[in-house]
């Protein structure tokens, strides 16, 4: 297929994976300029999408769950080609089913030999290459088969933050961190006990410090946050859309590997991520995009992460070291 008019984007995971996969929207974009580009993504991570400049419209995940199968079939049939970014097995039947022309999927899928007629084969875990990178792999069957460096990648970033915020426009945003400690299972953390001696540290500073989350994060910490004029409290106080803004306008966020941090990294302020070593869940694959981010890590070796075995080397991170990535 020459020149498709309309191409699906399929990443329905987490909010972190789908903002690694906005520098191969550009690359679509780019390449064909004339077509439209649809994102099928959950519902809770349509706000980070709605950002992307080169998305033309979403799709929800949800609305396709609870579509009768011939009102699927019409809506998912207007595309000429489907890229699986992430292999959903149920989407990538649905796909097939709808008769979409060119559907690619990546060969380490069984149910994509069945669903997908063009399938990349590589790997993932054992690539030396990024997140971002990685997606590029495919899209190689619609002749986009240069895989940019991470520095040409941060050089072109589109991402358009909403403008939402009332009541807090008061703020010194140029004096405002953002601390977020969980990550819903996505990586490694950083220990809570130095999140708030960073948090006194940067209050003396002249800094003021949010603390951000759900609200279910936030019941697990919040009572043990330092009380001082400069400390907020703001997990489960925004929503996602609300969120974003607060982020676009902030000095610095700190966070491990999280969705946060990758938002952080797209809206150009200092990302600062937590990292252990260990493949495959070290910076080289999941460092936040963006030319203001930093991903710290055990400045030595981690025998242990080398070993490919859980260690706790995030911990010895410095504290003075991530004061440091803020302030550059």
């Amino acid at each position: 297929m020459v020149n498709p008019t309309h191409i699906l984007i399929s990443r329905t995971d987490a909010i972190g994976d789908v903002c690694l996969t906005l520098p191969a929207c550009q690359a679509i974009q780019a390449a064909y300029p004339n077509s439209t580009l649809t994102y099928l993504c959950k519902g809770y991570t349509q706000a980070v999408v709605a950002c992307f400049e080169p998305i033309d419209h979403l799709l929800l995940l949800e609305e396709l769950e609870q579509a009768t199968q011939k009102d699927r079939d019409d809506l998912l049939s207007k595309f000429d080609v489907v890229i699986h970014l992430f292999p959903n097995k149920m989407v990538a039947k649905w796909c097939k089913q709808a008769k979409i022309p060119m559907r690619i999927g990546t060969a380490h899928r069984f149910f994509h030999l069945l669903t997908c007629n063009f399938r990349p084969r590589f790997t993932r875990k054992r690539s030396d290459l990024h997140e971002a990178q990685l997606n590029f792999k495919l899209l190689a069957p619609l002749g986009i088969s240069s895989i940019p460096s991470l520095a040409q990648i941060n050089q072109k970033l589109s991402f358009l933050p909403p403008v939402l915020i009332d009541g807090i426009e008061d703020l010194n945003w140029s004096r405002v961190v953002l601390l977020h400690p969980k990550s819903n299972g996505s990586g490694a953390e950083y220990p809570l006990a130095k999140y708030f001696a960073l948090a006194l540290l940067l209050a003396e500073r002249g800094y003021q410090v949010f603390f951000t989350g759900t609200e279910k994060e936030g019941a697990q910490f919040r009572a043990q946050i330092p009380v001082h004029t400069a400390i907020t409290d703001a997990t489960g106080k925004w929503d996602l859309q609300t969120f974003i803004e607060v982020i676009s306008k902030a000095k610095a966020l700190v966070a491990c590997s999280t969705g946060p941090y990758h938002i952080a990294g797209l809206c150009g302020i200092n990302a600062i991520g937590l990292f252990a070593q260990r493949k495959p869940i070290h910076p080289g694959r999941w460092a936040a995009l963006g030319a203001n981010s930093s991903a710290l890590t055990l400045p030595l070796l981690c025998k242990t992460c080398a070993q490919g075995s859980p260690c706790n080397c995030i911990e010895k991170i410095e504290i003075q070291d991530i004061i440091h990535a803020i302030e550059k």
